[in-house]
């Protein structure tokens, strides 16, 4: 008895100088005087250093997912609706409930291809990676209204069709979005329209599946006729998606990728002979069968044009960025750069030993914070750190231990906007 008393007292004195000796963990609100400052000296130096920084920052390749570090890269969510124009008297269109099963499966099918993302057909026996499309579509109706489901009809006679060409071509008529849109200003509007029927009847008039998309807004024709099946019109829509969020066709001309090569626009699908099975495209905008391809510079231009404040297409998005979700924490171990404009959607921590360079603009969400802990380095160069939806943030925050702690760097001119703890830019 004793002897188990004994140890006991020795594995608690042993205990007790154990947690004596352990360094404390301390932690705090990052302050101006421990920021290590490193100005750019000279003002040739320093405006092209700024130059560079910012030409940086919309360079398609910053914004190209690294599939090690896919959490780094958050899936933006487009809103969209669409609007079944049809006849007054409902003859040149689907009835409502074969409309509202089509766009169901429509929407699910544009969301299957840039979730799984193919690989390029072109070039032949190419090896241009398969990356992944951060971005999905998600239809929005009006809010507050639990009648709406984001799903339109409308019988029109002056409106309702659509006429590629001749002297009533309205393909460029931007009426019906400003009688039918709805909620123009932040949702990506779709009309569905039929091709007129005097059309339809001409024997010289192609009668197949066809879009355009004009701003704020998309036509589509030749559902009704063309085809059944909405799998079979998804790389339609989705090719008048890409051109809204800023991407050319890559078969008239150079589309400002390298790798999007020009094809023969005769080879529409493989298995046509005239050798198409090696010189057919599948790519989203280029004209061919399938459409169900993004190259990488195509999957960075879009996610660079959704990261811009001041662009068009962001205002589609919805904000997921404003409010902090917990679950979608970033965690540097690494040495990792940022040299495009991010929208973080939980806190971020650099552990030990990881470094993070930040060259542009990271909004932070509300009641979020940065955590840089012992042994972690946060680099801002001409970098800008904010809250994208005018809340607060909580600010950077060092662990201490020991003699050991988190360090911080500002390169240039840096900004820290929205913070409740504040450091002084």
């Amino acid at each position: 008895m004793q002897n188990i008393f004994f140890r006991v007292v020795v594995l608690l004195l042993l205990g007790g100088i154990i947690y004596a000796c352990s360094p404390r963990i301390e932690q705090h609100f990052l302050s101006k005087e421990e920021i290590r400052t490193i100005p750019v000296e000279y003002e040739t130096s320093a405006r092209l250093h700024e130059m560079n920084n910012k030409r940086a920052c919309k360079d398609y390749e910053a914004y190209m997912p690294d599939t090690n570090y896919l959490d780094h890269f958050p899936i933006k969510q487009i809103r969209i609706n669409f609007h079944w124009m049809n006849s007054a008297d409902s003859s040149q269109n689907y009835n409502e409930k074969d409309a509202l099963y089509f766009t169901k499966g429509l929407l699910h099918a544009m969301n299957y291809d840039l979730n799984k993302n193919n690989k390029m057909w072109l070039p032949h026996n190419n090896d241009t990676p398969v990356l992944p499309n951060p971005y999905r579509l998600v239809l929005t109706p009006r809010p507050n209204d639990p009648d709406d489901d984001g799903i339109y009809f409308h019988f029109d006679d002056e409106l309702y069709y659509y006429v590629v060409r001749g002297k009533n071509a309205n393909l460029y008529d931007r009426e019906v979005f400003k009688k039918y849109g709805v909620q123009l200003d932040t949702v990506l509007n779709i009309f569905i329209m039929p091709h007129h029927p005097d059309s339809v009847a001409s024997p010289t008039y192609a009668v197949h599946g066809t879009g355009i998309a004009l701003g704020n807004s998309i036509k589509v024709a030749g559902i009704h006729v063309a085809y059944n099946s909405f799998w079979g019109f998804r790389g339609t829509f989705n090719h008048e998606v890409g051109h809204i969020l800023g991407l050319s066709h890559t078969w008239a001309y150079n589309d400002g990728c390298d790798d999007t090569p020009q094809h023969d626009q005769q080879c529409w699908n493989r298995g046509q002979g005239n050798g198409c099975d090696s010189l057919t495209s599948n790519n989203v905008m280029d004209y061919n069968a399938m459409q169900h391809a993004w190259s990488p510079c195509q999957v960075g231009k879009i996610q660079m044009r959704l990261s811009d404040e001041t662009s068009r297409q962001r205002k589609y998005l919805i904000p997921n960025w404003c409010e902090l979700h917990e679950d979608r924490h970033i965690h540097i171990r690494d040495t990792i750069v940022w040299a495009g404009m991010k929208d973080l959607e939980g806190h971020l921590t650099i552990e030990p030993g990881g470094m993070l360079t930040i060259k542009c603009r990271v909004s932070l969400p509300k009641d979020a914070k940065i955590t840089v802990k012992a042994g972690g380095t946060l680099i801002v160069d001409e970098g800008r750190l904010h809250n994208a939806c005018g809340d607060q943030w909580q600010g950077i925050e060092i662990e201490q231990i020991g003699s050991s702690k988190g360090a911080v760097t500002f390169l240039g001119e840096v900004k820290v906007e929205n913070v409740l703890n504040e450091v002084k830019n």
